[in-house]
């Protein structure tokens, strides 16, 4: 996870992509594939993805149910 500092500024960090995977998931549960698939311009690398779900996943704002969707809990 890469958080804004002296090397990375917040466009390039971590935290930028937060509220646009929550802006997306707003609409309602949407698979894991098809919201990386939407988020893909904003991604300079697939890990990025991984590290925005973490980050989200460990602060409780998102969860993932049965059919594999991932959907918000705010």
């Amino acid at each position: 996870m890469q958080l804004p500092n002296k090397l990375y500024s917040y466009k390039a960090s971590t935290l930028d992509l937060v509220p646009k995977v929550l802006t997306e998931l707003k609409s309602g549960p949407i698979e894991v594939k098809d919201l990386f698939l939407v988020m893909r311009p904003s991604l300079s690398d697939a890990t990025d993805f991984l590290s925005v779900m973490d980050c989200l996943y460990a602060l409780r704002a998102v969860d993932i149910n049965e059919e594999g969707e991932v959907y918000s809990c705010l």
